[in-house]
């Protein structure tokens, strides 16, 4: 059977976009406070703060001009209209109208009313739209007309005494040339030259000139502008409403979610993703444990009709079959990172159930010598049966050769458990030769050997049994693996001559349960002599996305010799 090759997809960009996007939805509860956070802010601006509310009135900006009806006549001759929006929110315009307001009882400084004023000017326009946001539709009103006519009595006034001022101007040069004029005359009239009367005619000319101008700037329409637009109360207060503020609370909080969800990620030692646990382990993830209620059986779930677990656990069983290395060695160690060695028990257990399901003969080594429970937790489907001719010759009695026990599954088959005992040195005795000639007995046609040890980082036991047994199964709870664990029993068990064929995942427990069982193994510990290191923190859980390629490299199918 030809081998297919899968393309690996750590650099497909849309996988790792929705692996993160999962790690980040890990963290509901810190999701859940951040739109909390938001929702309650956008309520408290919606209802903790003052209503406010603005009236609206615009005006026509025009320059003085003669004649508005002739031909060519612009209204916007000389008007810069930023200057004039400027204007409009000087102190000279504020003062103008606070006074106005006084006189109708609205006593307000000029400063605080050009507080609440707001001037605009649309594109392509000489319209200045004046806003006042106000504490009463009523108020806001009042001061946004006053503000206005404000500004248009002060352009009115500016125009008129540029105009008084030109006027002046010219009526101090026609002064000199009337007072000149009158003394022409008198010399006319005495019989002067001709050139005396060219001169008083000139002077006549440039009176009249001057006479005109004044004339021309009396007759200029002085209006500034035109009030298009006269402000009126406003009917609702300013602002957006509760529904909106609520929304873009939501939505901020969401984003504030995110943020703490990326922070939490970032400095999280827990594994993230199964992309992540079978990169530190370096092995690929064997399968995922489903979750079963504990009512429905003791430790074995092969034999149960309709299990889950049970089936996850022939799946597992079949994969490491058709694996090169197990299948050469049929040697495999099952092992946890730390701390509790329950899950790592019922896996041995079921694995050793189904691999007798399959026919083959089965040994499963209880080497937890620390914390023995296997044939307890079996019950009563374990019972006692004769040992190999080796045991009974070479033996003292002393675990291994003490003692084996029968372990029937319903409709499965069986398989022979060699029970753990407390022992007074541990090292020694799974170093001993007569531990070597157990694990040899794998080396019959047909025959599996499974070795249940303590948990590899808690204790070297499991180190020790490498050499003899090379194939390790890591059985862990993703809430209390970290990569560190993860990378540094990788380095142990190669540098001892083992390789890690794999790994599976329990379901996570409850706290509570996880907090007495971790108390009932520091009691056996300190009981037995031996302690653990402190239990670590509880990171969040790695999202598993169930695919199969992520949990098992393709491997060949063709079996060795020593299979057959």
């Amino acid at each position: 059977m030809t081998a297919v090759n899968r393309v690996p997809d750590d650099q497909d960009e849309p996988a790792l976009l929705r692996d993160q996007f999962r790690q980040l939805l890990r963290y509901r509860s810190l999701l859940a406070a951040g739109v909390a956070v938001g929702l309650l802010g956008g309520g408290y601006l919606a209802l903790g703060g003052e209503e406010t509310y603005t009236a609206t009135g615009e005006v026509l900006v025009r320059s003085a001009i003669s004649d508005p009806f002739a031909a060519g006549a612009s209204a916007d001759k000389g008007i810069n209209i930023g200057s004039e929006r400027q204007t409009a929110v000087s102190d000279t315009v504020g003062t103008l109208a606070a006074g106005t307001l006084l006189k109708a009882g609205d006593d307000v400084a000029a400063r605080k009313l050009l507080d609440g004023l707001q001037v605009t000017n649309p594109p392509n326009t000489l319209t200045l739209r004046f806003s006042y946001t106000g504490a009463t539709p009523e108020q806001s009103r009042a001061r946004a007309e006053a503000l206005a006519g404000a500004y248009l009595a002060h352009r009115k006034a500016r125009t008129e005494d540029s105009i008084k001022n030109m006027s002046d101007g010219y009526r101090a040069q026609l002064g000199p040339l009337e007072e000149k004029r009158d003394m022409l005359e008198k010399q006319i009239g005495a019989g002067a030259a001709d050139d005396v009367t060219s001169a008083r005619a000139n002077i006549i000319v440039s009176i009249s000139e001057l006479s005109r101008k004044i004339s021309e700037l009396k007759a200029l329409d002085t209006t500034p502008g035109y009030l298009n637009k006269k402000p009126v109360a406003p009917t609702s207060p300013t602002g957006a409403g509760l529904p909106l503020l609520l929304g873009l609370g939501g939505v901020v909080g969401l984003a504030l979610g995110l943020l703490l969800s990326w922070v939490r990620l970032v400095f999280d030692p827990a594994v993230r993703s199964t992309r992540e646990l079978v990169h530190s382990l370096g092995a690929p993830l064997l399968g995922t444990l489903p979750r079963e209620r504990a009512a429905t059986g003791g430790l074995l779930a092969i034999g149960r009709s309709g299990s889950r677990l049970a089936e996850e656990y022939r799946a597992v069983a079949f994969r490491l079959a058709y694996d090169p290395s197990f299948a050469e060695s049929r040697r495999l160690l099952v092992t946890a990172p730390r701390d509790d060695n329950a899950a790592a028990a019922a896996a041995a257990a079921n694995l050793a159930a189904a691999f007798a399901e399959m026919g083959r003969d089965v040994l499963l080594v209880e080497a937890d010598l620390r914390t023995p429970s296997l044939a307890r937790d079996l019950g009563s489907a374990a019972h006692k049966v004769r040992p190999p001719r080796w045991a009974a010759e070479e033996g003292d009695g002393s675990w291994p050769t003490g003692g084996r026990s029968g372990v029937d599954v319903p409709g499965s088959g069986a398989f022979t458990l060699i029970p753990g005992t407390t022992v007074d040195n541990v090292p020694r005795v799974l170093t001993s030769p007569p531990v070597g000639r157990v694990v040899a007995e794998a080396d019959r046609p047909g025959t599996v050997v499974i070795v249940l040890a303590p948990p590899v980082l808690s204790y070297a036991d499991a180190v020790a049994l490498v050499d003899r047994v090379a194939g390790v199964m890591i059985v862990c709870d993703p809430r209390e693996v970290h990569r560190s664990d993860l990378e540094r029993i990788r380095e142990i068990i190669v540098a001892s001559g083992g390789s890690v064929l794999g790994s599976l995942l329990h379901p996570p427990r409850g706290r509570l349960r996880r907090a007495e069982r971790r108390a009932k193994s520091t009691r056996r510990r300190g009981s037995g002599g031996g302690g653990g290191p402190t239990p670590t923190a509880e990171p969040d859980a790695p999202e598993l996305t169930g695919d199969p390629t992520e949990t098992l490299g393709l491997r060949s199918l063709t079996l060795p010799a020593a299979r057959r």
